[in-house]
């Protein structure tokens, strides 16, 4: 099992990387595209449509995203874009967790599919828009998120008492949750003082421009992503649990599916921007 999740790593890595770090954000944006297709495929079977009907959401998403490209380029969306998706994120979010796995069926399954295709496409706009911004940043927002995992996982094998969703998540705790904010403050002070000011960076990192933009309010700024990095990791295993999938597909040997790897991503771009764009 490790070294098959070993080597789906390094084939992952060996694509992700060389596009993740040219200069042009184009192959970046095309190489998302084909991931957002997966997930849209991923999704749908979740949700209800296996076989063909899974297929076609998949190819839908994804020409979605090129119909964007093809129209918009890499132009920065208006604002307030952002700032949508953080409502219903936020909003959203609360009402799925509160409601859990035994609400999530109940709803029509064509919102959960639309609600499903608006989120991945959100996502992945948000994930080609922090390229464009730059190599740092973007690499940032992507250490936010694995520093609130790692730490929380960390945290939670050493110190975890109390369940945090026990009927969604049983291995989460609030003292995990709480390892993870504080690792994702400490990677925020040692960016902006280290990373930012003694490397030849390309772009700003987001703590950065948090902290020209928010001041100290800031951590409260990092307080909110890392939080909401554990909703969007808790909103896919509610659908999972719905479902009883322990997976979102197979399709990454030894880690499961796309969502699996991406969950705790889709929230906290769209927001990561929508708090630079304030």
């Amino acid at each position: 099992m490790l070294k098959t999740r070993v080597i789906t790593a390094i084939v992952l890595l060996a694509i992700l990387l060389p596009v993740l770090f040219q200069a042009s954000p184009w192959p970046f944006a095309w190489v998302t595209v084909v991931m957002m297709g997966a997930a849209g495929w991923e999704w749908v079977k979740l949700n209800g449509l296996p076989g063909t009907g899974a297929i076609a959401g998949g190819v839908a998403l994804a020409l979605a995203c090129v119909w964007t490209l093809l129209i918009g380029g890499l132009n920065a969306p208006p604002a307030w874009v952002w700032s949508l998706a953080s409502l219903v994120w936020v909003l959203g979010g609360a009402f799925a967790l509160r409601a859990g796995p035994t609400g999530w069926p109940r709803m029509a399954r064509g919102v959960r599919l639309a609600l499903g295709a608006l989120l991945l496409w959100g996502a992945w706009l948000a994930i080609v828009q922090a390229k464009v911004h730059g190599i740092n940043f973007i690499l940032s927002v992507f250490c936010l998120v694995w520093m609130a995992d790692i730490a929380a996982y960390f945290c939670g094998r050493a110190f975890g008492k109390r369940k945090l969703a026990p009927a969604i998540s049983p291995g989460k705790s609030w003292e995990g949750v709480w390892g993870g904010l504080a690792g994702v403050i400490l990677l925020g002070v040692f960016w902006v003082h280290v990373i930012d000011v003694k490397l030849a960076v390309d772009s700003p990192s987001l703590y950065t421009l948090l902290v020209q933009r928010h001041g100290w309010v800031s951590l409260l700024a990092l307080v909110f992503l890392s939080a909401m990095s554990v909703v969007g990791d808790l909103f896919e295993s509610l659908v999972k649990r719905a479902v009883g999938a322990k997976d979102s597909s197979n399709l990454l040997p030894g880690h499961g599916g796309v969502l699996d790897r991406i969950d705790a991503l889709l929230p906290v771009f769209p927001l990561a921007l929508a708090l630079i764009s304030l």
